[in-house]
């Protein structure tokens, strides 16, 4: 029997999109237990109970690239991130089905090997990265090839994750995206990220505040969140305005320093 334990991640983190990422303290468990022959999936609904389901198909994709091949499996889930919500669900599944499939063959796969083979599946490292390396991570794409740094995040800074009773299509949230961009705003951009990456280093809200500000992907997909502006301004009038759209949404993120807030 081999267990995996995977955290739900966001990404983007206001001005950095598709690059941004950071792991928290919520978790989804993995069990993977051979049987005789088929597939037996528990924990999860049933339209997830299947060959579909996102940790068996990574846990098959792995195996075959370590040379195994696929009888008989057991998969109890314990999941406690919320599904479709801009919180890294897909990514927990891709990631626990890799992981799951090297400790159950005995693969000796490293981080790193693991790391591209979860990127492949998933096609983007965003969510991948922090999921895998823990921490705050910065992704990039070259040649094919992923790669992730991670930075250093004050102790300081609480994320406050305000989740609604609604879900959002990551397809939808990208598909509403403008195909062109000005240069001004691919500067105001970049600019922040960089700048964005030192405050939450030093838990500076004033400069998390200016940093987070982005106009690349939060001005259009905050349409398809409901009361996305009322939000946004309740939390301005509470005195914390650090707030961002987690992934594709419909999640916000709350940068504050008060746990009480």
């Amino acid at each position: 029997m081999v267990r995996v334990t995977v955290p739900a991640t966001t990404a983007n983190i206001g001005p950095g999109f598709d690059v941004l990422g950071l792991a928290f303290k919520l978790y989804n468990q993995f069990t993977f237990e051979r049987i005789e022959k088929g597939l037996i999936i528990e924990g999860c609904s049933e339209v997830y109970n299947n060959k579909e389901n996102l940790v068996y198909s990574s846990f098959v994709v792995t195996a075959e690239k370590l040379g195994k091949k696929v009888d008989g499996l057991k998969i109890s889930m314990d999941t406690h991130i919320p599904v479709s919500r801009g919180l890294g669900s897909s990514s927990a599944c891709i990631v626990g089905g890799v992981y799951g499939a090297n400790a159950f063959y005995s693969g000796g796969l490293t981080k790193d090997e693991m790391y591209k083979i979860a990127v492949m599946i998933e096609g983007h490292p965003d969510n991948i990265s922090p999921c895998v390396y823990g921490g705050l991570t910065a992704s990039m794409i070259e040649k094919e090839r992923p790669y992730a740094v991670g930075y250093n995040i004050s102790s300081e800074l609480k994320f406050l994750a305000l989740i609604p009773d609604f879900e959002t299509s990551t397809n939808e949230a990208r598909k509403i995206l403008p195909k062109n961009i000005d240069f001004k705003d691919a500067v105001f951009n970049v600019s922040r990220v960089a700048v964005l990456l030192k405050a939450l280093e030093t838990g500076d809200m004033d400069m998390i505040n200016i940093a987070l500000k982005d106009r690349l992907h939060q001005i259009y997909r905050g349409t398809l969140i409901h009361e996305y502006d009322d939000v946004r301004a309740i939390c301005a009038e509470a005195g914390s305005p650090a707030l961002f759209i987690s992934g594709s949404g419909p999640t916000l993120m709350n940068i504050t320093k008060d746990e009480k807030f």
